[in-house]
């Protein structure tokens, strides 16, 4: 019984010091958060003054657009992880429901290893082609011609926060999936040892 119950606190301490990591990682986020709120006011400002321009005061406008993108495409990119942490995603409850909480677990720590493959493919594709955008000199085809390794950067910039909340959320996930087993093991040994006599 004493080995059971002493293999428990290792997983929890590891969850524990992940924790910190995640509360670490997440003040970061928050910073970056209202970073992406001004970035969204700016682009609501930039299209509201591109459509006066255009419409009222009849002028061109040539870099309007693509600073509305760019700016949408950072606030987008870098609050992803902060989403993540909060679970904020669109999610599909109907099975959930149906399911206890241990398979719950399991099925959320396997989403969450297949959507890590994914992003950590992801943000290395984003830093290539902000690599070769930027060495490239590549820009876009507009007449205003922006450098085209802002908008990359951002974007593997968030998919890199992203991909580091995914793989502490995974490593958590483990942790607690152990101890709950060891738990598990712990709290079936004692109930065997009450039935044959450990209270002798």
């Amino acid at each position: 019984m004493s080995g059971a119950v002493a293999s428990a606190p290792p997983e929890l301490a590891r969850s524990r010091a992940l924790r910190r990591l995640d509360a670490l990682l997440q003040g970061v986020s928050r910073l970056l958060m209202g970073v992406c709120m001004l970035a969204l006011v700016g682009a609501a400002l930039v299209l509201t003054y591109s459509v006066f321009a255009r419409h009222v005061l009849k002028l061109a406008t040539d870099w309007q657009d693509e600073a509305a993108v760019f700016l949408l495409v950072g606030a987008t990119f870098v609050s992803a992880a902060h989403v993540q942490h909060l679970r904020g995603h669109i999610g599909i409850e109907a099975i959930t429901t149906l399911l206890s909480p241990r398979v719950n677990r399991v099925r959320r720590w396997f989403v969450d290893l297949l959507t890590f493959a994914f992003c950590t493919f992801f943000a290395w594709k984003s830093w290539t082609l902000f690599w070769e955008a930027f060495v490239d000199g590549q820009t876009s085809s507009s007449t205003w011609g922006p450098p085209l390794s802002i908008p990359y950067g951002l974007m593997a910039f968030g998919m890199t926060l992203l991909t580091v909340q995914l793989l502490l959320q995974v490593a958590i996930g483990a942790c607690e999936m152990r101890a709950g087993a060891g738990g598990n093991a712990g709290q079936g040994t004692s109930q065997t040892s009450n039935r044959t006599g450990g209270h002798a």
